[in-house]
Order: C-alpha cells, then structure tokens, then sequence
C-alpha cells in the first residue's frame, strides 16, 4: 500500500494551468482539446485592473504535436476588476484574448537554437500555460481603465466627482505674487 502512496506523490502534478503532454503523444500531427476553468493567481493584473485572484479564467485550447513541440491555439477569457483611473469608482469589464503559443521539446533544434524568453519549453512532458495566458492578458488590459469615455474624474480642489458637481463649481484659485498684497490691503484682487 505505502509504494502506491509513493508512487503517487512523485508522479507529476497536473493543474489547471497545467498540460501533460502525454496525453497528446510526441507523434506530429496528433492533438487534443482543453476546456477548463483555472483559477487566477495572485497579481494577474495591472495596478489599476485586474482578474482577482481565485476567479476563473476559461481557457478553450487545442494542443497539437508538432515536431519541434507542442503548438497551443485558442481563447482564454476572465473577468476583470478594478477601478477608473479618473473618478476611482470600481469598474468590471470582460477580457479575451487569442492564444497562439509554440513549447519546444527538450533537445529539439529549436530548443538549442533560441533564448529561454524566446520559446516557451516542455518541461518534464508538463506545460504550464499562466505565464503565456497571464502576458497576453496583461497586454490586452487597459493601462489606464476608465467607467466611461466621458468620465471627469475628480475635481482637484475638492476630490468630489465631477459629474455630482453643478455646472458653476469653483474654487477660489488666487496668483500667489498678489496674496502678500491682499494680505496687507484686504480684500480680494478685483477690488485692489
């Protein structure tokens, strides 16, 4: 019983995020299909938007055995949160994104001919497909997010939204070179 357990604990661990490449086959030309929900790590996002950790991110994808590895294609979508750059007032938007990513086979001509960030990698026949989703998401979102096109954003006098003020709001603004002036004569500009 215990060589089971053993057993079990050093197999691979497949995830969500994670494709064993057995399953598909080494063959070129072989393929299969994945729809799955993975849930979103911790920071999967910009400082102002992002998909909060633990929501799903539905990855729809076909993985296909090439000769140099495996080719992933297909979607993965989310939904975001976060807040208008402008007005600070919470904001939700849906993202998708095409997938198109190629893992090199360990010992393949294209393993040994390009850079680490240049080719993603089969690693140990498992692929893990956060950071290739998690990049082109992060390409995808918005730097600055905002409620609306015509959002104000806060006045910045008083840091109230534009859009609950009347349309006369002001704040009295006087040239600092004429408040020495004001101070001894009193008044304000137009009088003096």
């Amino acid at each position: 019983m215990s060589q089971n357990r053993d057993a079990a604990s050093s197999a691979p661990q497949v995830g969500p995020w994670v494709l064993d490449t057995r399953e598909i086959g080494h063959r070129a030309g072989s393929s299969r299909s994945y729809t799955r929900d993975a849930p979103a790590p911790a920071g999967f996002g910009l400082d102002m938007i992002g998909v909060p950790e633990g929501a799903p991110v539905e990855l729809d994808l076909l993985a296909e055995s090439v000769v140099e590895g495996v080719l992933i294609s297909g979607t993965a979508a989310a939904d975001l949160a976060g807040e208008c750059s402008r007005c600070l007032d919470p904001i939700s938007e849906e993202i998708e994104i095409e997938l198109r990513e190629l893992y090199a086979f360990p010992d393949s001509t294209t393993d040994a001919t390009t850079d680490e960030d240049e080719v993603s990698r089969v690693v140990d026949e498992l692929i893990d497909l956060e950071p290739a989703v998690r990049d082109a998401m992060l390409l995808e979102m918005p730097t600055s997010p905002v409620c609306s096109e015509d959002c104000q954003g806060l006045c910045t006098g008083c840091g109230v939204k534009w859009a609950e003020l009347s349309p006369d709001h002001t704040h009295e603004t006087m040239d600092p070179r004429w408040a020495a002036l004001r101070e001894r004569f009193g008044g304000n500009e137009e009088e003096n």
